[in-house]
């Protein structure tokens, strides 16, 4: 598995919001498996982000985005996910009841950059603030970075932000998510 980023939301994403997202995820693949409604297995075209595949990568990369929580499914993973996060009203406003998984399949540089970009198009459709993991001396780059929300650096570094954070944090040099 490779970069993995979470998307916390409010509240549960209403149905016309999933058909849209579901609609530019197969806009933007060349593969889309429907493994319950909110949860796909895609394969998305880099160039649909606007990422040039570089290095003789595929530009077709395998993903998973979930929509999990309360009435949509993996209720479980959500409880076990968020059961270790501290508490993230203060941070970003609200504690979140729902969230979305966006799981790369592979780890290059690519897959990062791809990442950051998927999630930040699928935060335009659904809105939500993006939790992000970081290295230590990520702190300091993402600190200064439009669209941050809150930065965390204890019990483990982290930043919360916008897709305009997400997209700024893809650009700069040598840009890899934490895991």
């Amino acid at each position: 598995m490779g970069a993995v980023l979470v998307v916390e939301l409010a509240e549960s994403v209403p149905v016309a919001a999933i058909e849209r997202l579901r609609e530019f995820l197969v806009r933007s693949s060349v593969r889309l498996e429907e493994k319950r409604v909110g949860e796909y297995d895609i394969h998305v075209r880099a160039e649909s982000l606007g990422v040039a595949s570089t290095g003789g990568v595929d530009g077709r990369r395998p993903f998973l985005v979930s929509l999990m929580g309360p009435g949509i499914g993996d209720e479980s993973i959500f409880e076990a996910e968020h059961a270790d996060e501290v508490d993230q009203e203060p941070l970003i406003g609200f504690s979140p009841t729902h969230a979305v998984d966006v799981i790369a399949f592979c780890n290059s540089p690519l897959d990062h950059v791809v990442a950051a970009l998927l999630t930040a198009a699928i935060m335009d459709v659904i809105g939500g603030v993006a939790n992000a993991e970081l290295q230590e001396d990520q702190v300091p780059i993402v600190a200064g970075l439009p669209g941050v929300v809150a930065l965390l650096t204890d019990p483990w570094p982290a930043a919360y932000g916008s897709a305009e954070f997400l997209r700024a944090w893809a650009k700069q040099p040598g840009f890899r998510l934490l895991k």
